[in-house]
């Protein structure tokens, strides 16, 4: 493998959007493809809009990278990986650039983003059982490096969060399975399967989901409907907020989905998912646990995921509330005007959620 690329090119939909590179000056520029401006739509609308140009990302928070495409970067347990193979094959992690790491994503990344030259580093067998990923995994957590790693890459290596996890096929659809990291609980999976099953009951927009195995959690891939890949940006990427940290309010979040989807059905959408998320004791909400989809003519909330327990950023939400990190109902209630939600629709809202989430507690503590 040759590392050090400083240019790529991008695709969608299998047509050309435009060329990465990586300027003097440490930070990447982008530019449109001639005929993508002709017939294609903004790929990132608040820093990317559908234009003639050469723009320029931001030295931060993704490095000089633009932030809908390092939506297409592995983090976490994907990144964990690809460096453990890049290090077996005695390549340095450290001199990889983002254009590298894209170009090892190839037409293998979550949303329908898709890189060229396409890296073909990390081909290799495909075929596992959800078993012998967990106990290969198992391996990996452990410090022990495995013989089958390249099978973790393949099933799992463009994925992002912390959490273990293998992309797979169930009769022909494309789902996510989720393993527990070393600090889980026995019952996580299960955790989160009651915690999408609650979700669905009080209207949070769901993908299928199931407890394989009885034990590891599933869920249907929402940026696939057979074929064809759906375009998807996380709020990360679209505001430029780290999701490392604490760098969002709820409040942004709403704001940024009336302008970007124009439709108040949508930013009641979001407001739900808040509910729920504070309800639920879900406080690992960060900027990357919100994300939007693009069906080829319009922009949406899209299905929400991650949802379980969790103590957050230091016992806080990490996307705060009205600048509060543990918030309850007067300041949901008060976002909701904020945001433009009728009073009686926000606290219906309200209502539904805390009903639903009660079956949850038993998971609080």
């Amino acid at each position: 493998m040759n590392s050090g690329k400083k240019t790529i090119e991008v695709f969608i939909h299998g047509k050309k959007a435009g060329r990465l590179g990586l300027a003097k000056s440490g930070v990447y520029v982008f530019e449109y493809d001639g005929k993508f401006l002709e017939a294609g739509f903004s790929l990132s609308p608040f820093h990317l809009p559908l234009k003639a140009g050469v723009f320029t990302a931001k030295p931060e928070p993704f490095s000089g990278m633009f932030g809908v495409f390092s939506d297409s970067l592995p983090d976490g347990w994907g990144r964990l990986l690809i460096d453990r193979v890049l290090i077996k094959n005695r390549i340095d992690p450290g001199s990889l650039t983002q254009a590298d790491r894209l170009s090892l994503v190839g037409r293998n990344g979550m949303g329908a983003l898709e890189y060229r030259p396409e890296n073909s580093f990390f081909d290799g067998g495909s075929k596992a059982s959800i078993s012998m990923l967990a106990a290969e995994i198992k391996k990996v957590l452990n410090e022990n490096y495995t013989g089958h790693i390249e099978v973790l890459v393949k099933k799992g290596g463009s994925s992002g969060g912390a959490r273990p996890k293998a992309l797979i096929h169930i009769k022909g659809e494309a789902w996510i399975v989720k393993f527990p990291n070393s600090n889980d609980s026995g019952d996580s999976g299960r955790m989160e399967y009651e915690y999408s099953l609650a979700a669905k009951k009080c209207g949070i927009e769901m993908p299928q989901t199931a407890l394989l195995e009885n034990k590891y959690f599933g869920v249907k891939r929402f940026d696939r409907r057979g074929k064809k890949k759906i375009h998807m940006h996380t709020a990360a990427g679209l505001l430029y907020a780290d999701y490392r940290i604490p760098s969002l309010d709820y409040m942004d979040i709403m704001k940024a989905t009336l302008m970007l989807t124009k439709n108040m059905a949508e930013v009641a959408k979001i407001f739900r998912l808040m509910v729920f998320n504070i309800l639920s004791h879900n406080r690992d909400d960060h900027a990357k646990n919100f994300s939007f989809v693009h069906d080829g003519e319009k922009w949406a909330v899209s299905p929400a995921y991650d949802l379980t327990y969790s103590h957050g950023f230091n016992g806080q939400h990490t996307t705060v509330l009205l600048g509060n990190g543990l918030p309850g109902r007067k300041e949901i209630m008060e976002a909701g005007r904020l945001a433009g939600i009728k009073a009686a629709e926000a606290a219906k809202t309200y209502e539904a959620v805390d009903a639903a989430v009660k079956p949850l507690k038993k998971y609080f503590r």
